[in-house]
């Protein structure tokens, strides 16, 4: 559990050099402003474009050059303007803890999860391995349906390799098929095809983004979300469901327009569909090793078969996004929910400490 005697000081890590810098900023944004203050003194910590770190005085860029140096300590090393270069001292700055609220690669993926374990501070969220499995979608599905998880028929090509006809595709997957960057989140890059010249545009699109795409079959029915919290005994939140009114939850439905999509929490679905998509959220959850929390995506089809669509690590934190919203309805509030995972990030670092590390 996290020290109860004095404010605890929580590193809130966002931006990043990502395609969802911008959602990043937000969800910490509203990570900042819901978090208790009687107990917590968040620090805000950002990452730009460039991939510089800033101690940050808000979100709007800017701040005081820093870097986090990979020490055992739970130490952020503060290098003021100047000095490194002048040969001055690092001047460390402790935290008890960090929300890295930071989404897409270079934050999501499993590489700030293993800064901060370097440096030796608990954080929020999944640990290396289940963060960088999370993230890739390929490797995902593969996981999932070795477990025994339903998923969708899919396909995996690569940038190095000759791009396979439209037909070879289709004749695997049906038309239209929807393609994506297998590295990214926010349905940034993701495209529907249902011609030769559409694959190649969204086959074009998608390798901006990534050297590993996947072409995934249209399936048809609903799109069902739910929460999962928790780490050694994770639970599953009511079932939410997206219904978009453009083709597909594209980023701007998400994130830039309001009408993009509306939201249904709790979905209307029957008890069975509700309890079984719970479950095979949990199962989802563990299969990769997750742990604080994670958002799984499902596809409940017209004649009720669910599939697990994938999986987020760290989903998006707004006050309109799915994964507190779900929470809410099932009795946890979102400062409550902030509170609950730092103490779970705190549950993990005292349990890894109790480890051999040497012999």
């Amino acid at each position: 559990m996290l020290p109860g005697n004095k404010k605890i000081r929580v590193a809130v890590i966002f931006g990043g050099r990502s395609a969802e810098h911008e959602i990043s900023v937000e969800s910490a944004r509203n990570v900042r402003d819901a978090m208790d203050a009687s107990r917590f003194e968040p620090v805000l910590v950002g990452i730009g474009k460039d991939g510089r770190w800033r101690l940050a005085g808000g979100f709007s860029g800017g701040g005081r050059p820093s870097a986090v140096i990979p020490e055992t300590g739970g130490s952020l090393f503060v290098l003021p303007a100047g000095d490194g270069a002048a040969g001055g001292a690092a001047v460390p700055l402790a935290v008890d803890a960090a929300f890295p609220v930071l989404h897409g690669p270079f934050g999501e993926d499993g590489t700030v999860q293993g800064l901060l374990k370097l440096a030796g501070i608990p954080f929020v969220g999944s640990g290396v391995l289940a963060s960088a499995a999370g993230m890739d979608k390929d490797v995902m599905k593969r996981l999932f349906r070795d477990a025994g998880i339903p998923v969708g028929p899919f396909r995996s090509l690569y940038r190095h390799r000759p791009l396979p006809s439209f037909a070879e595709i289709t004749a695997e997957l049906g038309c239209p098929v929807f393609v994506k960057p297998a590295n990214m989140g926010s349905s940034v890059g993701i495209s529907r095809a249902g011609s030769e010249a559409e694959f190649a545009a969204a086959a074009a699109e998608a390798f901006r983004y990534d050297a590993k795409i996947v072409v995934e079959q249209l399936i048809p029915g609903r799109e069902i979300e739910c929460a999962v919290l928790g780490n050694e005994s994770p639970r599953a939140s009511v079932p939410g469901e997206v219904i978009p009114r453009h083709d597909f939850y594209s980023y701007d439905a998400k994130y830039l327009d309001s009408a993009g999509a509306d939201l249904e929490i709790p979905a209307r679905i029957d008890d069975a569909a509700a309890e079984r998509i719970r479950a095979l959220a949990v199962k989802a959850f563990e299969t990769l090793g997750c742990e604080g929390l994670a958002r799984v995506d499902f596809f409940l089809r017209n004649d009720g078969e669910i599939l697990v669509n994938e999986i987020n690590t760290m989903p998006g934190f707004t006050k309109i996004s799915m994964y507190p919203k779900m929470w809410e309805a099932s009795g946890i509030g979102y400062t409550d929910l902030i509170t609950g995972l730092l103490h779970l990030a705190a549950e993990r670092f005292a349990r890894e400490r109790e480890l051999c590390t040497t012999r």
